[in-house]
């Protein structure tokens, strides 16, 4: 019993670090694989054997393969599907849009499809005059649908049918429960493009303006040096204005001419512009010690202040991706404007807009950045691996003629899985290699492909199953769930199980839930004698089919920000949905799959 007791309370402080995410979910992983060695309740042997586990290495070549389709442009190409069949209504750009990216989702990682579908969508929005908001949850949810229509379309997924194999009941064949994915996905689509429109915020109207979108009214303002200024004679960087307070130089402008970043080194002289970004105490500050004049009525005034900048200039919106190396650190840690030349305008998390003091904000997974800097550099940016551009991006920078290539990669992978005896494991590392070899991925964008935070997540949470299993624990957990559930039905309790692990995955990552609920589902299943095959099926998609919040799911946390989200917004619109495949779910697993 006190096995019992020591690994439940591991996983109770986990649970704790995960819900108030002081830490990264890997770093909190990492601590529990620790924990669990220190305390005896696993083997060093046992501890370590989640980063050689065939499931850890199967996604882990998943992730190459999605990237080097992202890379060759390939799914840039069906954008002009959304175009040609979208539509001015928004039931049919919805179910468009999730006609697309579902069956992509099918078999290439979803966050890599949402990653390249953003700036599609952020610029079809724009054309049709309509708010992002309408069309980004959507995009995420039919990912997440269309992801549950093969074995290989989420990590989740591959997960567990490792887990599977490891609890006897086999490891899952690739398209074992297409059945169950196909007829989810439909009706999931169905509810997006016919009663999701009328629960959709509608927010952030793109003629707007990014300025007006970030409420920058107030904190963008042009400073005249004057002949009195301590900074006449001196370069930006030797007076060290940007650090003494806390305000970016965005632009200089003199006599009508703009001159572009950098300009750090130029000598500034009397007459000079600085159009700076800062809160109104800094600038008070500035004008009192620096003797400059803040220009009156210049702030925006009535135009925009897009139309202020230099034609070489050009602000834009920067989404920090899931396995950027941003997370965790910040501005200034980073050294961000050295880094990319752009200065960030604000940050914006969700509703939340960060103006004041950014260099001092820890940047998360979903931040979206509103930079201003030369054209460029902004080009640059469309091609690091740590941000996301949130406009469409340029061909040039793909190498659309590996596209067919990195296809029929993909579908070979596919192929030799499902016809022959190699595992996935097998034809996805194969795959991955011949990506490199091919060309579709250079060397170094091997590892940078890769998500370590999840492969980290998943590795080291999986000697947590093995000493709940080792202590007795899971047994015990059983035995009280099927003491609880009283004299509930198979479908009851089946749906009991979903429910439990829906509401678990809205606070844990899908990952870390299958990992927990699987072995006890499938213990409550033998021990009442079900299918836990069925069962196995009914906590894989109700661990990956998570709507309700923004941190549930990867591809829900990446359109928080850019759609201008709130919390509650996925509770409206994702609730429903998650209530709906509840109902429907474990009734069609009985139905397909047996009881």
């Amino acid at each position: 019993m006190s096995s019992i007791v020591l690994t439940l309370g591991v996983v109770a402080i986990a649970l704790v670090l995960f819900i108030l995410e002081k830490f990264p979910a890997d770093i909190t992983a990492l601590g529990v694989m620790v924990s669990l060695i220190l305390l005896k309740q696993v083997t060093p042997e046992e501890g370590i054997a989640g980063f050689s586990n065939p499931a850890t290495i199967t996604v882990l070549a998943m992730f190459v393969l999605s990237s080097g389709i992202a890379r060759t442009g390939a799914l840039q190409q069906a954008s002009t599907w959304l175009i040609q069949w979208g539509g001015k209504r928004l039931g049919q750009q919805v179910a468009t849009l999730g006609l697309i990216v579902g069956p992509m989702s099918a078999l290439v990682n979803n966050t890599a499809i949402v990653s390249v579908f953003l700036p599609i969508v952020e610029d079809f929005c724009q054309q049709h005059r309509i708010s992002p908001s309408k069309l980004l949850m959507p995009l995420s949810f039919a990912t997440i649908l269309g992801g549950m229509m093969t074995v290989i379309g989420t990590s989740t997924s591959v997960l567990a049918s490792g887990l599977a194999g490891d609890l006897g009941i086999g490891e899952f064949s690739l398209f074992q429960f297409t059945g169950l994915g196909v007829i989810t996905f439909v009706v999931g689509l169905a509810y997006l493009a016919i009663v999701a429109p009328f629960l959709l915020p509608n927010r952030q109207v793109n003629d707007q303006g990014l300025s007006q979108k970030y409420g920058m009214k107030e904190y963008v303002s042009e400073l005249v040096v004057t002949p009195r200024s301590s900074l006449v004679g001196q370069t930006l960087r030797a007076s060290q204005l940007q650090r003494r307070f806390d305000v970016d130089v965005l632009e200089l402008i003199r006599d009508n001419s703009h001159f572009p970043q950098p300009f750090a080194d130029k000598t500034l002289a009397a007459g000079d512009i600085l159009m700076v970004r800062g809160g109104k105490q800094d600038l008070l500050k500035i004008r009192e010690s620096e003797g400059l004049e803040i220009l009156p009525d210049v702030q925006f005034g009535q135009k925009s202040w897009q139309g202020n900048l230099g034609e070489e200039e050009a602000i834009a919106e920067a989404l920090i991706i899931s396995n950027s190396d941003l997370v965790g650190s910040t501005l200034k840690d980073v050294r961000f404007r050295q880094r990319y030349n752009v200065t960030v305008l604000a940050i914006r998390r969700g509703q939340e807009l960060v103006r004041d003091r950014m260099g001092k904000v820890t940047l998360r997974f979903g931040d979206l950045l509103l930079v201003q800097g030369p054209k460029q550099s902004l080009v640059g940016i469309q091609t690091d691996r740590n941000l996301l551009l949130l406009e469409q991006r340029d061909l040039e920078t793909l190498r659309t003629n590996k596209a067919s290539i990195a296809l029929g990669i993909g579908a070979a992978v596919v192929a030799v899985a499902a016809i022959t005896d190699f595992p996935i494991l097998v034809s996805a590392l194969a795959g991955a290699l011949l990506m490199v070899l091919t060309g579709c991925l250079k060397p170094g964008e091997l590892y940078q492909a890769v998500r370590w935070d999840v492969i980290f997540l998943i590795a080291c949470l999986i000697p947590l199953g093995t000493a709940m299993q080792n202590s007795g624990a899971t047994e015990w957990i059983a035995s009280q769930l099927v003491q609880a559930s009283g004299g509930l039905s198979p479908y009851g309790l089946l749906t009991l199980i979903y429910v439990l692990t829906v509401i678990l995955t809205a606070v844990l990552s899908n990952n870390a839930s299958v990992i927990l609920l699987l072995p006890i589902g499938v213990q409550v299943a033998r021990t009442v004698g079900i299918s836990p095959l069925t069962t196995a099926f009914i906590i894989t998609f109700a661990a990956s089919n998570s709507f309700m919040t923004p941190i549930g799911y990867q591809t829900n946390t990446m359109v928080y920000s850019a759609g201008g989200y709130r919390f509650l917004d996925f509770l409206r619109v994702g609730g429903p949905l998650s209530l709906l495949m509840a109902i429907i779910t474990p009734p069609l697993a009985i139905l397909l799959y047996g009881l």
